[in-house]
């Protein structure tokens, strides 16, 4: 059996990427891209130089998550975009996805992708 997810919520299937739209809206305020995180994503392959530029080039953090999170399409950019942030100390933003926004309650585990 193959899992699509670094998270598996029980009772429910729920990858990163269903995480994080669900999230968009409040992730786009507590992120924070440009301490590291765009190079990272650059360095892991998730953004090209191009999109880099361009998140790069919003006028306001607000502006630069939603450009970052609108690009964030395929669950492997997901699980990369969560080694981003945990490269770039931003654990809690990590918790935060994992926790479904904290409407989950530790329901949930960790299993490798394949």
């Amino acid at each position: 059996m193959a899992y699509c997810c670094d998270v598996i919520f029980l009772n429910e299937m729920l990858c990163v990427a269903d995480a994080i739209l669900r999230l968009t809206s409040v992730l786009s305020n507590i992120i924070e891209p440009d301490f590291g995180l765009l190079d990272q994503l650059l360095r892991l392959g998730v953004l090209t130089r191009r999109q880099f530029t361009e998140v790069r080039s919003e006028r306001t953090v607000y502006g630069r998550n939603d450009a970052l999170l609108d690009l964030l399409t395929t669950e492997e950019q997901c699980n990369k975009f969560l080694t981003a942030l945990q490269r770039t100390e931003q654990q809690h933003i990590i918790n935060f996805i994992k926790q479904l926004g904290g409407q989950r309650d530790n329901d949930f585990t960790t299993v490798k992708t394949w």
